[in-house]
C-alpha cells in the first residue's frame, strides 16, 4: 500500500462513506490548493479536516466565522515587547498546516480578504511583518448553500482562488448506522494515526509536480476551458487560474492511481469539481453541472501525429 492510500485509509476510520471526497481533499493538499466545502452543517467538515491532520502529522486550526471576527484574529498582530522594546508577532489562527474557515460568507469582507491573500500568496503579513505561510498549508473553508441572512457572499475573484469546490451530502442509511455505531463505542477520532510526516507531504507534493503532462492532455484542458467561454448558457468562463487548477488536480489524480502520467479520464473526473465554482451561469441557463457535463461530452481529445 503507497503512503497515499495508508493516509485515506487512516482518515477513513474517522469518516465513513464519502471515498471519493476524501479521495479528492488528498489531491488538492498535495497541490498545494486550497478548498471550498458547500454543505450543511453537520455533515463531517471538521471532522475530515482534524483527521487528515492526524493522519499527515499536520496542525490544524479552526476558525467560526462570525460578523465581528476580525482580520487579526486570522492573520494576528503585533504589541510592543516591553522588556526588549520591540514589536512582537501574535500569530494568528493561519499559522498552521491545515486552516479550517467555517462559514466563510459569515464574515466580513474585509476578514475574507485577509485570509485570502494568504491563500494567494503563500504570505503572512502582520503590520508590515511579512512571514511565509507553513508548508504545507490548505484552507478548508465552509460556506452553508441554504439561507443568506447575515452573509457576505464571496466575489467571483475571490471564489477562483479556490483550487475546488466539494459537497459531502448526507451519508447512505447504511453509514449513518456505521456512524452511530463507532460513536456509541468509541470516539473514531482515537482510532486515527499518523501514517506520513510533514516531510513526507512535502515531499508527496514534490512527485506530483513531476508527473508527466502530454501536449495532448494540454490542448485538452485549454479546449475544454475555452469552452466554457463561448458557451451560450455561460455569462462568464473560466480563467486561467482554473486552466491550471485542472492541470494540477490531474496530476495528483495520476499520481493518487500510481500513474506517473496524466490519462483524459484524471481530467474528466475532476473537471466538475474544479469549474463548476468559477463560471457566471445566464438567467435562463440549465443547471451548471449539465451545462459543464455537456462541454465536457462534446469536446474530444485530439491526438497529435
Amino acid at each position: 500500500m503507497n503512503l497515499a492510500n495508508q493516509i485515506l485509509t487512516e482518515v477513513k476510520k474517522a469518516v465513513v462513506g464519502k471515498d471519493e471526497v476524501l479521495e479528492k481533499i488528498l489531491m488538492v493538499i498535495l497541490s498545494k490548493g486550497h478548498i471550498l466545502l458547500e454543505d450543511i452543517p453537520g455533515v463531517g467538515k471538521t471532522t475530515i479536516a482534524v483527521a487528515f491532520s492526524k493522519a499527515m502529522s499536520l496542525e490544524t486550526r479552526r476558525i467560526q466565522f462570525t460578523v465581528d471576527v476580525l482580520p487579526s484574529d486570522v492573520v494576528g498582530f503585533t504589541s510592543i515587547d516591553h522588556e526588549t522594546g520591540k514589536l512582537r508577532l501574535h500569530p494568528g489562527a493561519v499559522f498552521c498546516n491545515i486552516f479550517l474557515a467555517d462559514e466563510i460568507n459569515r464574515t466580513s469582507s474585509k476578514t475574507q480578504a485577509a485570509l485570502l491573500e494568504v491563500m494567494e500568496e503563500g504570505n503572512i503579513t502582520v503590520d508590515g511583518y511579512t512571514q511565509k505561510a507553513k508548508d504545507p498549508f490548505c484552507v478548508i473553508a465552509t460556506q452553508n448553500p441554504f439561507g443568506s441572512a447575515g452573509t457576505q457572499l464571496l466575489p467571483e475573484s475571490q471564489l477562483d482562488r479556490f483550487m475546488i469546490r466539494l459537497s459531502i451530502g448526507y451519508p447512505s442509511l447504511a453509514d449513518e448506522k456505521d456512524i452511530l455505531k463507532r460513536k456509541s463505542e468509541r470516539d473514531p477520532m482515537l482510532e486515527v494515526h499518523a501514517a506520513a510526516s510533514r516531510e513526507d507531504i512535502i515531499q508527496m507534493s514534490k512527485e506530483v509536480e513531476q508527473v508527466y503532462v502530454h501536449e495532448d492532455i494540454l490542448d485538452y484542458i485549454v479546449a475544454l476551458i475555452d469552452a466554457t467561454r463561448h458557451h451560450t448558457s455561460i455569462l462568464q468562463g473560466a480563467s486561467p487560474r482554473a486552466s491550471i487548477s485542472l492541470m494540477q488536480l490531474s496530476k495528483a489524480n495520476a499520481y493518487l492511481h500510481d500513474r506517473d502520467y496524466v490519462v483524459p479520464k484524471d481530467v474528466q473526473d475532476i473537471f466538475f469539481d474544479v469549474i463548476g465554482h468559477r463560471v457566471i451561469m445566464g438567467t435562463s441557463a440549465s443547471e451548471t453541472k449539465d451545462v459543464l457535463m455537456g462541454i465536457l461530452h462534446e469536446t474530444k481529445i485530439k491526438k497529435s501525429k
